[in-house]
């Protein structure tokens, strides 16, 4: 009884990063429920939903879902009393409220979370009882609901959004180079085609957590310019940061799909193999270093002048075994050096394509508004003066 009640213990102690979610969460519905029924006439479920939905692991991440909310809300309300005027209840109302709403959503060019809020909130207010007061009434439900949701949220996590970052940044950086160790190890003891296989999917398994490591970045750069505590500078740094650790990621798949093509045409040369292992150790050495040091300024300025040597040993060592090896396998070979040379330039940020090179924001299809407001009404505004600026120039 006692192994099980460890046990038991043991499952919510090894999620305590959940657990904390959970528990917010639900503090966050039940305060939203108190304070919904406090302050409106059985506005408490409305709110505790709204909340509920709102909430989510980072401030930011609340806020904007919490405008999706209000904006979805809004839009769906009137949709709601709309399709009730001109269809009453009945199973044609429900289905136009869906589909208008649909329809409005996308012409407001509203993000995935809003055009979802759009009709879920819409059918919360076209439930039993509409009227216009009703209606107004679950309107600032919702409102409180999310107010409560963009509060508790800041709770949500033990770290800002900034140290969440690093854990990321950390944690990609620690499994990359562990990752480099594996193919090092396995190059200089004679590698098969299942081991290469084996990598090249730990490889991409990397490369698809990389949209979840950008959209933390971003978050803490939002975070960091409306937040009076947080450093938008630092911030700013963080992303460059975790840009070249995508880099980095990129170039570590590389490695793996280079070593998988080499056994697809038999294989590297023994010759070859021990030098290109070492170059790898290189690399998987300098990362860890980089990983360990991440939460302090080492990593900002980290001097990756040994995986250099390491990258030119291996091209001197190669080209030395140039007139012994088959010259596809020696051309795969090489471009090894390239891609070493790549993480350095990654590991101290010294390359040109971070510096130079903008990295784009976060895809328009996250963000709650795909067009901002102002370029809607522009836009607008275009269409509606155009016909009448035709009609000037003919008079």
């Amino acid at each position: 009884m006692k192994k099980l009640f460890q046990r038991v213990v043991k499952l919510f102690t090894d999620r305590r990063a959940w657990v904390r979610q959970v528990t917010v969460t639900g503090i966050a519905a039940s305060t939203a429920w108190l304070l919904g029924d406090l302050l409106l006439h059985h506005g408490g479920v409305v709110s505790a939903i709204i909340c509920s939905l709102s909430i989510r692991i980072s401030l930011y991440k609340s806020v904007r879902e919490g405008f999706g909310q209000i904006v979805g809300t809004a839009i769906g309300a009137g949709v709601a009393l709309l399709s009730i005027w001109i269809f009453h209840y009945s199973f044609f109302a429900i289905g136009a409220t869906v589909v208008l709403c649909s329809v409005v959503a996308r012409g407001l060019h509203l993000g995935e979370v809003a055009s979802v809020n759009v009709p879920v909130t819409a059918l919360i207010v076209i439930g039993p009882g509409l009227s216009e007061s009703t209606a107004f009434n679950r309107l600032m439900s919702t409102l409180i609901g999310a107010a409560v949701a963009i509060v508790f949220s800041y709770f949500v996590h033990a770290k800002t959004p900034a140290g969440r970052t690093l854990d990321q940044m950390k944690s990609l950086a620690e499994r990359s180079a562990k990752l480099l160790a594996q193919m090092s190890e396995g190059v200089a003891a004679g590698y098969t085609q299942e081991q290469a296989g084996k990598w090249l999917a730990q490889g991409r398994r990397l490369i698809e957590e990389i949209p979840a490591a950008r959209s933390q970045a971003q978050e803490a750069k939002a975070h960091a310019r409306w937040f009076p505590n947080a450093e938008q500078e630092y911030a700013e740094e963080l992303f460059t940061r975790e840009v070249a650790v995508e880099h980095i990621i990129f170039q570590v798949r590389t490695i793996a799909r280079t070593l998988f093509d080499a056994t697809v045409d038999g294989g590297l040369p023994q010759s070859i193999n021990r030098p290109i292992a070492n170059a790898i150790s290189a690399a998987s050495y300098a990362l860890t270093m980089k990983a360990e040091n991440m939460e302090s300024n080492a990593a900002h300025g980290y001097d990756a002048e040994e995986l250099r040597i390491a990258g030119q040993t291996l091209a001197e060592q190669l080209l030395a075994e140039s007139e012994t090896t088959d010259h596809e396998q020696l051309g795969r070979a090489m471009s090894l050096i390239t891609t070493i040379e790549r993480i350095a330039d990654s590991l101290d940020e010294s390359s040109p394509a971070l510096t130079f090179v903008a990295t784009p924001d976060e895809p328009s299809s996250n963000k709650v508004l795909k067009v901002s407001p102002i370029e809607q009404t522009t836009r607008l505004s275009k269409r509606i003066a155009y016909p009448f600026k035709k009609i000037f120039k003919r008079g």
